[in-house]
C-alpha cells in the first residue's frame, strides 16, 4: 500500500490521514487534556477524498497514525465519452480511463490538460486546465 506513518502532533487541517481504511483530508482536530489516569486524547475529523463521507478517528496524543501518500500528476484529455474520459499522463505517456467530475463536465474536452491525484490505486481529477 502507498501509506506512511505520521505523529498526531504533526497533523493539521488540510493534511491527509487514513480513517477506517479510507484516505481523508483533515478538516478539524481537537484534543483533550491529560487526565488522572491517562494520556491526552485526540479527535480527528476528516472528509473522504474519493467518497466525500465524514469520518472520525479517536486516538492518544503522540500516537503514530497511517497517512496516504498522495501523488499530484498532470495529464491530457484524449477523449470524453459520457461520464468517463481517456487521459494520457504527461510524464509516463500512459493512457487510462478516469471519471469526469460532475462539476467539471462542460470544461472537460479533448486536448485540455488536467491535474489529478493518485493514491491507494485510485485516481481522481482535481482541476481541468488550459489547452
Amino acid at each position: 500500500m502507498s501509506t506512511t506513518f505520521v505523529n498526531t502532533r504533526d497533523i493539521k487541517p488540510g493534511k491527509f490521514v487514513m480513517i477506517d481504511g479510507f484516505p481523508c483530508r483533515v478538516v478539524d482536530i481537537s484534543s483533550s487534556k491529560p487526565g488522572k489516569h491517562g494520556a491526552a486524547k485526540v479527535q480527528i475529523t476528516g472528509i473522504g477524498i474519493f467518497d466525500g463521507q465524514k469520518r472520525m478517528l479517536f486516538t492518544h496524543s503522540g500516537d503514530d497514525i497511517e497517512a496516504p501518500i498522495i501523488e499530484r500528476k498532470r495529464g491530457q484529455i484524449i477523449s470524453v465519452s459520457g461520464d468517463s474520459m481517456v487521459v494520457m499522463d504527461l510524464t509516463t505517456f500512459e493512457n487510462f480511463d478516469i471519471a469526469v467530475p460532475s462539476d467539471m463536465a462542460e470544461e472537460a474536452v479533448a486536448g485540455k490538460e488536467i491535474e489529478y491525484i493518485e493514491t491507494m490505486g485510485k485516481k481522481m481529477v482535481v482541476r481541468v486546465g488550459k489547452e
